[in-house]
């Protein structure tokens, strides 16, 4: 998920604490208290399948969203696809509540957050420059509401996908943001926030990020780069987007497929991937960044990998986890092609056809 070239700076997870007197012990207690007070866990009832998404995830403001690459739309279009193939029932979705600023705060420093009350912050951070001239009040609303809806739904899928095996979050995967800065059509450092709540909430003390994005992770990257408790496999074109080469340095397991690389050359490796990182890091979690701007036309990710080469993709990874018996959050990323909501849907459809998934609801 990107286009532009910035960079993250190197930045310890400061969980709002702007005061440099602040021990670190004093910062994760606070964050420990933030997170045990979230509303954002709460009981699903069986009525529903692990599936996360919400209107509101939609983006739309004046058609000025049109001027991104990105498919602001690609979320509802998914779960349109689902319930057309008669494999989801609306009801059957699961909604998420907005990240409130403590959840925010949980990674991002107070300093960010209040940036991203710049109109002018927000349209660099979305690349879209027209959005530095509308009232915050309107950027807020139209753009920043969806995105803290979609955090609301990454974390809402740690603890789903702990209670039944795996969960998935039609949005979300804003894997080119960290605690003190966005870019890349991203605004909040959901994957990073996710696996803080699971660490404290859900008793997890090993997660694995499986990024899969054709661009780099460099958001988590940055944010984890001191932390044992996380395992990072990324594959990613070393030739676009974002050029992270401070963060390419704390990727546990790096993959680069360059420019032009074919379907089977892409299975294959991540075959090998797969293997290894098994063999390297035994995670109670697994988060899984599923871009599909891996796929051929995709005009960012320079990659030639078909649709079908995305979905026996997703298959691997799901069946990784089930395998190992590990619960997996799939969140969806990049993808910059019309065709990528179709690519999914048909995705999922293939997950619960091979029983990695069930979207049945019990009787």
């Amino acid at each position: 998920m990107a286009t532009s070239a910035a960079t993250c700076s190197r930045t310890s997870l400061v969980s709002g604490s702007s005061s440099s007197s602040s021990s670190s012990s004093e910062v994760e207690t606070l964050r420990i208290k933030r997170v045990l007070s979230t509303k954002l866990y709460f009981d699903v009832p069986l009525s529903k399948v692990p599936l996360i998404y919400s209107s509101s995830y939609d983006i739309a403001f004046f058609g000025i969203e049109k001027l991104h690459p990105f498919d602001s739309s690609k979320w509802g279009r998914i779960c349109q696809f689902l319930i057309k193939d008669g494999v989801l029932e609306r009801k059957w979705i699961v909604e998420p509540l907005e990240a409130s600023k403590d959840d925010l705060l949980v990674v991002h420093s107070e300093a960010y957050l209040k940036s991203l009350k710049s109109s002018l912050k927000v349209s660099i951070i979305m690349e879209v420059p027209p959005v530095a001239l509308l009232p915050n009040c309107v950027v807020q609303q139209k753009a920043l509401y969806p995105f803290r809806k979609q955090v609301g739904g990454t974390i809402l899928a740690a603890k789903l996908a702990k209670e039944r095996g795996w969960a998935i979050n039609v949005g979300g995967g804003f894997h080119h943001c960290c605690a003190e800065k966005g870019g890349g059509f991203c605004a909040y450092a959901d994957i990073s926030i996710c696996i803080h709540f699971a660490f404290i909430q859900l008793n997890i003390s090993r997660v694995m990020i499986i990024d899969l994005d054709a661009h780099q992770g460099n958001g988590h990257e940055m944010d984890f780069s001191k932390d044992g408790r996380v395992y990072i496999l990324d594959v990613y074109n070393p030739e676009i987007y974002p050029h992270d080469l401070e963060a390419r340095n704390y990727i546990d397991q790096k993959v680069e497929v360059v420019t032009g690389t074919t379907t089977d050359v892409y299975l294959e490796r991540l075959d090998k991937a797969l293997k290894v990182a098994g063999s390297m890091f035994d995670p109670e979690l697994v988060v899984y960044n599923a871009g599909t701007d891996i796929l051929d036309g995709d005009p960012l990710g320079g990659l030639k990998v078909s649709p079908d080469g995305v979905i026996s993709r997703d298959e691997k990874v799901f069946r990784f986890a089930k395998d190992k018996k590990i619960p997996l959050v799939m969140v969806t990323s990049g993808g910059y092609m019309m065709s990528s909501a179709r690519v999914i849907a048909d995705s999922i459809v293939n997950l619960r056809k091979k029983h990695l998934i069930n979207l049945e609801i019990p009787k």
